[in-house]
């Protein structure tokens, strides 16, 4: 979607419109029974009695719909543990939104699938931790959740709901790519993410353990292609995500910054993309401003809008309309500077960064992090993934 630049009298270029926000992601709660220690969640998580009540999010909805919004996520953490979750599901149908479910599946019986479906649930998006009960419980630290999602596929399929699969590959799982592939296909998913990582929230903190080698993603992938052309286009849409950190230029994150995601957390934070919570800025709540006001208005959405804040090199880049700099929470956790080029560029004077972190024959290993709120995690920890940015450049 194109952005235009407003001009006052003095000629002088003011906040960059935007079109509506296309696409709404409703994060109901951090809580979750699985403790993946992918997670891209804040380690920070906002307690239960923090998160928005029933009719705030039905107030959300309704206000997303009027400014045209269409796609709806319901996320989290785990959606299921919102009791209300019916009532929201029925209230965005009414609106006429596309409503998608992400779900871990844990909680999502026979009766919980039909009653949404009776309140107008359009998809289902059902993620797995691996393709195999041993390899899927152990990294989702909970026994017994493969055996429940296999059967929630089920009743996915029963219940004539589209299905994409997610399985988030690591280090871990990503040489079992055979046995995933093979799973998909018995599961009959429409579309299969296979998700390579991203390093944000937990999953950044155990990022030494996640990040598969090189070798490992070449191999996945070609393992992958050759799927592709044994079956001819039959059966599940396979999509291969690739981790950042072997890319050379960066994806142009969420469309680029404020032009069509919109996410709201469940304490009421309004965010340009779901990890944004990380940088140096101060974001509106939904509790205390209208999204019309936020989207169109507040600082934190108009901050890297448009073209005009780019810095050096994407000023001069002939690239820089298709990834208006990258990934912005990527830029800051890698370099300190939410400014800077994001460092998955190899024109970016950081991309050095990236190469130091792949080819670290010794990397520091902390234990394996997992996603709960009991977890005690070292202060000294948390410093080294939090960097720190100078106040003048957060206010710029």
């Amino acid at each position: 979607m194109s952005e235009a630049i407003v001009t006052t009298s003095t000629n002088k270029p003011t906040s960059p419109t935007a079109g509506p926000p296309l696409w709404l992601l409703a994060e109901l709660t951090y809580e979750c029974p699985l403790h993946c220690p992918y997670c891209s969640n804040p380690v920070q998580m906002t307690a239960r009695e923090n998160e928005c009540d029933t009719e705030t999010w039905l107030n959300v909805l309704t206000q997303g719909r009027e400014m045209g919004a269409v796609q709806l996520g319901f996320s989290g953490g785990e959606p299921l543990l919102r009791k209300d979750l019916e009532v929201l599901v029925k209230h965005a149908s009414d609106l006429g939104f596309y409503t998608n479910l992400i779900t871990s599946g844990i909680g999502l019986t026979e009766k919980r699938i039909k009653a949404l479906k009776e309140a107008g649930l359009d998809h289902i998006q059902l993620s797995f931790q691996a393709a195999n009960a041993d390899a899927n419980d152990l990294i989702g630290n909970k026994r017994h959740s493969f055996s429940q999602k296999l059967h929630i596929a089920k009743l996915i399929k029963q219940y004539d709901y589209p299905m994409v699969l997610n399985f988030c590959l690591t280090a871990q799982n990503i040489d079992a790519i055979d046995e995933v592939l093979e799973l998909s296909q018995a599961l009959k998913g429409d579309f299969v993410e296979l998700a390579t990582v991203q390093y944000y929230g937990w999953a950044h903190l155990n990022r030494d353990h996640l990040l598969p080698s090189k070798d490992q993603l070449e191999r996945a992938e070609s393992k992958v292609n050759v799927w592709r052309e044994q079956h001819n286009s039959a059966g599940p849409k396979f999509i291969f995500v690739t981790p950042d950190y072997y890319e050379t230029r960066p994806k142009a994150c969420m469309n680029g910054w404020g032009s069509t995601f919109l996410t709201v957390t469940p304490d009421g934070s309004a965010l340009p993309c779901h990890s944004a919570k990380i940088l140096p800025l101060t974001f509106p709540n939904v509790k205390e401003k209208s999204l019309q006001e936020i989207w169109h208005d507040d600082f934190s959405f108009n901050k890297f809008r448009g073209l005009d804040w780019l810095p050096k090199p994407c000023q001069d880049c002939d690239e820089k309309e298709k990834d208006f700099g990258g990934c912005r929470c990527q830029a800051y956790m890698l370099t300190g500077d939410m400014h800077n080029t994001d460092p998955v560029c190899d024109k970016s004077p950081h991309h050095h960064l990236l190469a130091d972190i792949i080819n670290d024959k010794n990397p520091s290993k902390q234990p394996l992090f997992y996603r709960d709120p009991k977890t005690e995690i070292p202060i000294a920890v948390l410093d080294s993934i939090t960097t720190t940015i100078q106040p003048d450049k957060i206010n710029e």
